[in-house]
């Protein structure tokens, strides 16, 4: 009995290889492996999804962990495709370039970073400075901004996240965040912890403020950013502050290869960018490139 089964079995095999067949294993191989963004790892997910819809034969896993880590991953080779919702760091090329990796970037939305408080706070707007002195630990209570005499509590992100990194760069001024910063996983943990807390701050990607309604969610209140005391103040959900680039912390949303894209991912990337994609990608709340980056998109596919 053992050897008709195993008669049948290398059977199998044979057959499965001379129809040109894939075994579960090389199936694997040939599935995209995205990894990244925190940010990001709703919308390319629904991103792959529709494409894995109008594809049958494609295969794609979406992976989060922050923007750090899909880097870290292109570098190692474990993922064909990095989410990263920052620009590279310097020591991360250098170490890419003696791994023999070239990265190639390709921005395929825009988010405007939105800092979020309670509904019941009563503050509307704040400057960048504002903004930056709050999650520095130098401005420690709302009364000194107008609101009512209680202690800030401040929501961030963990130091691998691109929003971490972002808002440090371009509103901290490059100056470490209050140790007073409760650091979460995601953007979701930061929606969910300002609703609870009165005296809670926040910054969260665009595309997490809205519900499955398209409203933005309850329980939260999205400021208007003022360049300086005397800019005018535009809100993240005014899409034409964000395209005219009036909105003051708004940046793309960038996937990575090491070096030019395979014919699978390439194909992916196309989608993303097709009139197909960047309709998904204002209907999760981001808003879609310009012709700027779309150009340099398309020479980089080459």
């Amino acid at each position: 009995m053992k050897k008709i089964t195993a008669l049948i079995g290398l059977l199998a095999l044979l057959l499965v290889a001379s129809l040109g067949l894939t075994s579960p294993a090389s199936a694997q191989k040939k599935m995209i492996q995205i990894k990244g963004s925190d940010t990001m790892v709703n919308l390319v997910q629904i991103l792959a999804e529709e494409y894995m819809a109008k594809k049958p034969g494609a295969a794609i896993a979406v992976l989060g962990g922050g923007s750090g880590t899909g880097i870290t991953a292109i570098i190692n080779g474990t993922c064909d495709l990095a989410n990263h919702s920052r620009e590279w760091k310097p020591k991360e090329l250098d170490l890419a370039y003696e791994k023999g990796v070239r990265p190639r970037i390709f921005a395929i939305a825009v988010d405007a970073l939105s800092i979020i408080v309670n509904e019941k706070n009563p503050i509307e707007t704040l400057t960048m400075a504002q903004v930056g002195s709050i999650f520095r630990g130098e401005i420690k209570n709302w009364k000194v901004l107008g609101g009512p005499d209680q202690k800030i509590s401040l929501y961030g992100r963990q130091s691998n996240s691109g929003t971490y990194s972002f808002l440090q760069e371009h509103v901290l001024n490059n100056k470490n965040y209050s140790p007073d910063v409760k650091e979460m996983n995601g953007n979701a943990q930061i929606i969910e912890a300002v609703t609870q807390d009165l005296s809670g701050i926040g910054y969260v990607g665009v595309g997490y403020l809205y519900d499955e309604k398209g409203e933005v969610r309850k329980g939260l209140k999205v400021l208007k950013i003022k360049k300086d005391d005397n800019s005018p103040e535009y809100s993240p959900l005014d899409k034409e502050a964000v395209y005219s680039a009036k909105y003051a912390i708004s940046r793309p949303l960038y996937q990575c290869t090491n070096g030019k894209p395979s014919a699978a991912v390439a194909d992916f990337i196309r989608f993303e960018l097709s009139p197909e994609g960047q309709a998904i990608v204002e209907k999760e709340g981001f808003f879609k490139i310009g012709k700027d980056l779309m150009e340099q998109n398309e020479k980089n596919l080459r």
